[in-house]
Parts: structure tokens; sequence; C-alpha cells
């Protein structure tokens, strides 16, 4: 494998931080209309869209084998696991 397989386009990281940017003002328009308790699922789909963002541009693991990309959804599940048990008991106390 080359050493310039990897490089991405400056075309492509501008056009990824004008998404982070448009998602981050989605973000802060959603806090000021009134959705109830589809507020917090509004914010936390657009957080996890920025993330994958992130996680598959900058972080290049778009151009990575499988196995990293299983080992991320492996540790993604297990915080998740992590979190999901803190609020249950956070909820039964």
């Amino acid at each position: 494998m080359n050493e310039l397989d990897h490089i991405v386009s400056y075309k492509k990281l501008v056009a990824t931080w004008l998404a982070l940017v448009t998602l981050t003002a989605l973000t802060v328009a959603v806090t000021r209309i009134e959705l109830g308790a589809y507020k917090v699922v509004a914010a936390l789909t657009i957080a996890c869209a920025k993330s994958g963002l992130v996680i598959a541009i900058f972080m290049h693991m778009k151009y990575e084998g499988r196995l990293l990309r299983w080992l991320l959804f492996l540790a993604l599940v297990t915080l998740a696991i992590f979190i999901g048990l803190t609020f249950f008991d956070v909820l039964y106390r």
C-alpha cells in the first residue's frame, strides 16, 4: 500500500467541516424548538451523525480494514452498554 493512499483531499475535508458546522447550527436550532421529549432524541441523533463524520473522515476509519472497524464497533457497543447500565442504576434508586 502506498503512503499516499490515505490522503484526503482538501475539498473533502472542507465539505466535512461545513457539514459539522451545519449540524452544530442544527443542534442549536433544535434547542429553540419545543419538541418535548423528542428534543433529546434529536440532539443525540445529530451528535451521532457528527461523531460518525469525525470518525470516518478525520480519524481515517473509512480507509481502515475490517478488523479495526469491528474493534471500533465493539468499543462503541461496550460504551453504550455501560451508559445504559448507569441510566438503569440512576432510574431505579
